[in-house]
């Protein structure tokens, strides 16, 4: 299953992991282990890299209270591309950060109801503590809590002709976009080639599924540190989707099931897939970065495609975990 152009996002939390101190110490050894995966890809596909921003921009955020979420995205978004492209020099590939701005609506429902997880996790009492004295939205992510920010939704890439032309004409050249999502801005109603920025973070697998539509790629792959999609996530019956077809996820409301930011990677997910000009062909993989060696070939990792028999494919597993060949069932289980 080669690709000629794939857009690979890398959450924030894979250079913040949870339970470790946002320090550019261990930014840089995080970025260090990455960096091998996203080059053996680049290797073999023409890549984009989309990186999230969530724990980041939260830190910063509670260091400088003062400055705004669009300010707050752009100084994260330089210093994690920064810090991306060391790593990948290291190892032989040569990338280009490039701070991306995005339009959103300002008049967004998403200003009303605040999704988007930032900054560290808190235990309940903490994360109460911390809403009643700052004025946070908190809520739920897995076991633990985080404040929500507003999220609108990704409208007009501003730099993506910049993209495009790296990968047209800098073929030996990764490309770094839309790092947390792009800086949200809007455009000046009286002079629309006029912007100015909007307090909000956007979301960056959405933002990747819309830049991988825009620059027609094959594939969108969205890094987890938590596998592919799931069904009983968690509990004794879990079961791992090998394959699996928009129309099922969305028949099934997948994405309405699952916890904290798997939601929004599905729908990311299915939304390139479904408006891809190439909808025969595409298809997004979620999965977990460890296994990105091993999610093309399905070894590993959801994918989302079109054609998949029976809608969708079960992964087995031997007790000690193993990956088996996928089984097909003829009635696939409904979401508990």
């Amino acid at each position: 299953m080669l690709a000629d152009r794939l857009i690979v996002a890398v959450g924030g939390n894979a250079l913040q992991r949870r339970g470790e101190r946002l320090t550019i110490e261990n930014m840089l050894k995080a970025s260090a282990d990455m960096a091998p995966t996203i080059a053996a890809l680049a290797k073999e596909h023409e890549v984009v890299l989309v990186h999230g921003n969530g724990p980041q921009v939260g830190e910063l955020a509670l260091e400088r209270s003062a400055a705004t979420f669009d300010v707050l995205g752009a100084e994260s978004t330089g210093q994690i591309g920064y810090v991306l492209a060391q790593a990948l020099s290291s190892v032989g590939c040569t990338a280009v950060p490039i701070v991306t701005q995005v339009v959103v609506d300002p008049q967004s429902e998403a200003f009303r109801n605040p999704t988007k997880f930032v900054g560290p996790v808190y235990g309940p009492k903490e994360a109460h503590a911390l809403a009643e004295s700052l004025g946070w939205i908190v809520k739920p992510d897995g076991e633990y809590f985080r404040r929500v920010v507003p999220s609108p939704p990704p409208m007009e890439i501003l730099q993506v002709e910049a993209v495009r032309t790296l990968l047209e004409h800098s073929p030996d050249v990764l490309p770094i976009a839309c790092g947390g999502g792009g800086v949200p801005v809007s455009r000046v109603p009286s002079r629309p080639e006029t912007l100015q920025g909007v307090e909000a973070v956007i979301d960056k697998d959405a933002c990747a599924s819309k830049l991988a539509l825009e620059l027609e790629a094959d594939g969108l792959i969205i890094l987890t540190d938590g596998g592919g999609i799931w069904k009983n996530f968690g509990k004794v019956d879990a079961q791992e989707m090998a394959q699996v077809t928009p129309e099922y996820l969305l028949g099934s409301k997948a994405g309405k099931k699952f916890p904290g930011s798997m939601g929004p990677k599905i729908e990311a997910a299915v939304n390139f897939v479904e408006n891809s000009k190439n909808r025969q062909t595409a298809y997004a993989i979620i999965g977990d970065l460890k296994d990105a060696a091993k999610m093309l070939s399905n070894e590993e990792g959801t994918i989302i495609k079109d054609d998949v028999p029976s809608r969708v494919v079960w992964r087995e597993r031997h007790e000690e975990g193993t990956p088996k060949p996928p089984k097909l069932t003829r009635d696939p289980p409904k979401y508990g």
